[in-house]
């Protein structure tokens, strides 16, 4: 006992066993209180917060509603609810759009609610979409957003059965998703700095590269070739990745996210107004896309009359980005003339998704057919498709057209609609109204200045229709010049991007991509020839032997 004191003094070895054995007891003492001493413990938070170099939870699971918060601008009496998942993104938050800071949004926690924007991830096969982000993560370069489109991720009609593929040994998951049309899969990869990511993924991927990669600098020069010419994006065709063959571009955040607020060029804009498959999200893409979304719902119901049916709506807004592509050329004819019919036809559950909880929001649209599912009903397989059995549809709609929807036609909110497009879209249509309605330069800089979505003493401003959108919206041409104004966005920056592949994907890869579009888009034109010629035929022959007073010859 005489060494204790002497250890105490010479060595701090003992005060560390002492402190470490007091916590411990500290620490069983304080588990083993008694229960009146337990506070109950606290509330689960609302939102779970990500930031962008998390991977988000998975978007596609399925999860409890809670009650969304009151809109003002809700239907008081909607004739359903959304689809299952996303019920809390038909009730967006009023002013959700006037006050959206799309500059310094960083976490998913600052989006309008905690289920905003989950109508953007469509549902896939699980084995199909674990594939393709396997994809995703054989590049190092860091990819911040990121999703898959087309025809090899969405049917887009009846797969012609073949043996040929161009997957030299794809995933199980791949080949049975792809099942007897095997199509390559396109990818858009947005990125937080263009040149970074480019010289990260020539130090690892250099064979992905045209000539391009040979140039002094050939980051810097890639990065000036995606960022400065036609629409911001740098594709890579013909690239095979874990033995799938796939096309990836390459876009800056601020470039994608300009196209989705602003819609100046519509290039990639235009592919998410249709369904694709999110793979990697970013709080700031999401927030851009909802208004998107609805920009292009918008659109579609200002070029439509008062009643129309689910496929031409839907149509219309596949149609928006097509309008001036010159892919859509009958000259060219390197696209399937009946590509915005065959991707609406075939992607209806998709539309609905995405659709469907903005349709809610809007309060001078709402679906009229009887037949409209109820809550939980759009989801499942016996859901109205637009085979309906039903040939009338409220005395005017076939029933292949799918369920009916109405809109009011009143001018205010209308001219609301006009007002609320996208701004560098908006201009052009004030533009094409000023020439018509005849406005000096004066009177139409107010215009102008009254239609801008920011003040500089005030910030944000409550986007509503005056006089000057009140009566362009009740012009009979407002469908023409609308498809002019669409036209005039995509034209240019489709047609630079297309000039642009031959550069950025080389002479022979580009030549190969344009060739198979051709040899498609030609089969799909004959075989839509022959079956006409069929359907004639008949008639013709039943018509030969007839005289002048119906009698044989």
């Amino acid at each position: 006992m005489a060494a204790l004191p002497k250890l105490a003094q010479t060595s701090p070895a003992y005060y560390s066993l002492v402190g470490a054995h007091s916590f411990l007891l500290g620490q069983a003492a304080w588990h083993y209180r008694p229960a009146f001493l337990r506070s109950p413990p606290p509330a689960q938070p609302t939102h779970r917060t990500f930031t962008t170099t998390q991977r988000p939870r998975d978007q596609d699971q399925k999860q409890k509603q809670p009650s969304p918060p009151p809109s003002e601008s809700s239907k008081s009496s909607s004739p359903h609810p959304s689809t299952s998942s996303d019920a809390a993104s038909a009730s967006l938050p009023p002013g959700w759009e006037d006050n959206a800071d799309f500059q310094n949004i960083t976490a998913f926690s600052q989006l309008p609610h905690r289920f905003f924007g989950h109508n953007q991830h469509i549902r896939v096969n699980e084995d199909f979409k674990e594939s393709l982000r396997q994809i995703l993560w054989q590049f190092r370069a860091p990819i911040r957003y990121a999703f898959a489109y087309g025809s090899g991720v969405f049917g887009q009609g009846k797969a012609s059965n073949t043996d040929l593929s161009p997957h030299p040994n794809p995933p199980k998951a791949v080949e049975e998703w792809q099942k007897g049309g095997a199509k390559i899969i396109d990818f858009i990869f947005g990125v937080s700095h263009t040149q970074h990511w480019h010289s990260l993924n020539l130090t690892q991927h250099p064979e992905h590269y045209s000539g391009l990669r040979y140039l002094p600098y050939s980051s810097a020069a890639i990065s000036h070739v995606q960022d400065d010419f036609g629409a911001g994006v740098y594709f890579n065709p013909f690239i095979t990745v874990n033995g799938t063959m796939i096309k990836y571009g390459v876009v800056n955040l601020d470039t994608l996210g300009k196209d989705l607020t602003d819609w100046n060029t519509l290039y990639l804009a235009g592919r998410l107004q249709k369904p694709v498959k999110i793979l990697r999200d970013d709080p700031r893409m999401r927030l851009a896309n909802q208004v998107n979304l609805i920009s292009a719902l918008r659109t579609a119901l200002l070029m439509l009359p008062e009643k129309f049916s689910e496929r031409q709506l839907y149509e219309r807004i596949a149609g928006l980005s097509y309008l001036g592509d010159p892919r859509m050329n009958p000259y060219i004819t390197s696209e399937n003339p009946n590509k915005v019919s065959n991707i609406v036809g075939a992607q209806l559950p998709g539309f609905r998704q995405l659709y469907v909880p903005l349709i809610d929001n809007l309060p001078n649209v709402a679906f009229t057919d009887a037949r409209t599912p109820r809550e939980g009903s759009w989801e499942k397989e016996d859901a109205i498709r637009f085979t309906g059995s039903n040939p009338r549809l409220d005395g005017v709609l076939g029933g292949e057209m799918g369920l009916g929807l109405s809109q009011d036609m009143d001018p205010i909110k209308r001219g609301n609609m006009v007002r609320r497009l996208p701004k560098a879209f908006r201009r052009k249509l004030y533009f094409q109204y000023k020439k018509k309605f005849g406005i000096p330069g004066s009177a139409f800089s107010d215009v102008l200045e009254a239609s801008e979505d920011e003040d500089a003493a005030t910030g944000f401003k409550k986007r509503e229709g005056g006089e000057f959108e009140r009566r362009i919206s009740g012009e009979a041409d407002l469908p023409e010049v609308m498809a002019r104004c669409v036209r005039s966005t995509v034209a240019w920056p489709a047609t630079a991007q297309s000039v642009k592949g031959a550069f950025t994907a080389g002479i022979g890869r580009s030549w190969k991509y344009y060739a198979e579009k051709r040899a498609k888009g030609g089969a799909t034109a004959a075989k839509k020839a022959a079956t006409d010629e069929e359907a004639v035929a008949p008639k013709v022959k039943g018509e030969a032997g007839v005289g002048k007073e119906g009698k044989r010859d």
